[in-house]
């Protein structure tokens, strides 16, 4: 059994926690989210790249909780758009914008590329801190930006991002065929896997 007890995921985000809760499982290890620590409230992310983020919130959170803590950033890079969103994809269309805020600015600063120009890419940084040790992970996967959202399922720009592996967008999936193949589900995988050889008796 790990010598880990308990692990905080340091995000706000009930979507992102769904997801990390969903693929992060370590036997004997206690897992929590940031709705057992209301003081933690809102963490700036003020890095200039989804590595500085990730750590940003994991350091945040394990400071104030005493616990060790993993956190994540993941950009949506869009080769026709120079790698935008990238880092600034949770608020593309502003600080308070909503998912659909963002994926109707991206449609729309879309619209005038080509089929064959719309290749783009999710990454996602997974960060792990107790005080004394730090890890990271890094999960891509490939895709292409649709015209229009496609499916019900998912959140953030899950609609309108198609894999190239299948042909489906995240939100045609379920959720259990999402995580086993997407980019957070590859990063957080990544660092169990480190988590486990790190921390095993």
């Amino acid at each position: 059994m790990s010598r880990l007890e308990k692990l905080v995921l340091a995000t706000n985000n009930p979507d992102k926690m769904k997801e990390m809760k969903a693929v992060f499982r370590i036997r004997g290890l206690i897992v929590l989210g940031l709705d057992n620590f209301p003081e933690v409230g809102e963490i700036e992310e003020t890095g200039t790249t989804l590595l500085e983020n990730s750590f940003l919130k994991a350091h945040a959170v394990h400071i104030i909780t005493g616990l060790p803590a993993i956190a994540d950033d993941t950009g949506l890079e869009v080769d026709a758009l120079n790698g935008a969103p990238g880092v600034f994809s949770a608020r593309y269309a502003g600080e308070k914008a909503t998912y659909d805020d963002n994926v109707n600015k991206l449609l729309l600063d879309m619209r005038s590329v080509a089929d064959d120009s719309r290749t783009a890419r999710f990454r996602t940084v997974s960060s792990f801190t107790d005080g004394i040790r730090e890890l990271w992970t890094e999960g891509i996967i490939e895709g292409e930006i649709t015209r229009e959202a496609i499916g019900a399922g998912g959140f953030g720009f899950d609609p309108v991002f198609k894999l190239l592996q299948n042909g489906k967008t995240f939100a045609e999936m379920t959720e259990t065929e999402k995580n086993k193949i997407s980019h957070r589900g590859i990063a957080l995988r990544k660092m169990q896997e480190l988590l486990k050889n790190t921390f095993k008796e």
